[in-house]
């Protein structure tokens, strides 16, 4: 029997099991210590950033100004005639009438006892107006014949022409009774919506500075703007503008007049907004004008891309290399979530989007590219 096909003892077996275990174990450790020596690179350690570039974009909303609601035309509603009682008032605050509806009718016991006596002062003048005529008439042709004096024809005619004379006097004066008989009844010179009312039942009709009635004509209300000068040079007729009503709605309006001058007091221009027709669009209120596309075309980011520190504003760039590098900007104009740059990066440029990563000058990125920085508007 050889030394190798002897039965190994008990105690040999288990030894010999324990060294193979251990064998078989230490191969996958020496695998994955080679595998934990392998380091991660530069590139792969940095982050995703999302970058925008510098467009030219226009800046909407970056021309803003308050103004107050008025009529655009206003009419003033008085009486025409004085010295009567107001019998009725048919039409109250925020009622559209129409032109010439009656708004305030007069007590017109007065004026037609008046006009009956004139109507037959006139006649009576009429007719001795006719009759003078007559008289004239039979005396044509006895001019030098003997018959009357010359004196007495004379006399006859112009007789005749006094009382003809009277007759249209007394006619003149019972057309103006007529007139002001009509003008009892006051109604609106134009249609529109009634603004304001100062008349009661009982009031005397008199010549005064306050108005009965005050219309806006066709219901249309607009806002005038007070701007600086500099800002209405940037505001032309037609540009349509955003106003923010007071009940936080908005309503879309046209620029309708631009100021040819500026107040010399307080160097302000004014700019008329036409609005549309609605109940919610009160007189003597205020509003907001937002200028839409005022500032024209600039370079601009989002704000976001915007930091502000001791050292002013900067934005941070990212070159070919994909590091990042802090540069000191200029802003201009805002509206609807962008920021004009007057100064720094040019066009083309990526830069980052949200100025409050943490990000300092060499930093290395992979830079994800966002879309283009639009305004507000274009968002909708």
């Amino acid at each position: 029997m050889t030394r190798s096909s002897l039965p190994l003892a008990p105690n040999a077996r288990l030894t010999l099991g324990v060294v193979l275990a251990v064998a078989l174990a230490a191969g996958p450790l020496a695998g994955c210590g080679r595998k934990a020596q392998v380091k991660e690179t530069e590139a792969q350690r940095a982050r995703a950033v999302r970058v925008v570039r510098i467009e030219a974009q226009p800046i909407n909303g970056a021309l803003a100004a308050t103004g107050v609601l008025q009529p655009r035309e206003e009419a003033a509603v008085l009486p025409e005639v004085t010295g009567y009682r107001v019998a009725r008032v048919l039409v109250d605050e925020g009622t559209y009438v129409h032109a010439g509806q009656t708004l305030v009718q007069l007590d017109g016991a007065l004026i037609s006892a008046q006009l009956d006596q004139q109507r037959a002062l006139a006649a009576q003048a009429a007719v001795q107006a006719e009759q003078a005529e007559a008289q004239a008439n039979r005396v044509n042709g006895l001019d030098g014949q003997g018959v009357l004096s010359q004196e007495a024809l004379d006399q006859r005619r112009f007789q005749a022409r006094a009382a003809r004379a009277t007759a249209n006097a007394q006619a003149a004066a019972l057309k103006d009774i007529s007139t002001r008989s009509g003008k009892l009844s006051v109604s609106a010179p134009v249609s529109g919506l009634v603004l304001e009312r100062n008349v009661r039942p009982g009031d005397l009709s008199a010549a005064s500075a306050t108005p009965w009635y005050r219309i806006a004509q066709g219901g249309q209300i607009e806002l005038k703007a007070e701007l600086s000068e500099e800002d209405v040079a940037r505001v032309r007729p037609g540009q349509h503008v955003t106003v923010i009503l007071p009940t936080g709605s908005s309503a879309e309006g046209t620029v309708r007049l631009v100021s040819p001058q500026v107040n010399t007091q307080t160097k302000l221009g004014s700019v008329r907004i036409s609005l549309p027709v609605r109940s919610d669009i009160r007189s003597g209120g205020f509003g907001r004008a937002l200028f839409q596309d005022a500032a024209g075309q600039s370079l601009a980011v989002p704000e976001t891309a915007v930091r502000y520190d001791a050292d002013g504003a900067s934005v941070m760039t990212v070159d070919a290399n994909n590091r990042v590098k802090r540069v000191v900007v200029q802003t201009g104009a805002r509206g609807g979530g962008l920021v004009a740059l007057t100064k720094g990066p040019p066009a083309g440029a990526l830069v980052v989007q949200n100025a409050a990563a943490f990000l300092l000058d060499g930093d290395l990125i992979r830079p994800v590219v966002g879309e283009a920085a639009q305004p507000a508007s274009a968002q909708r």
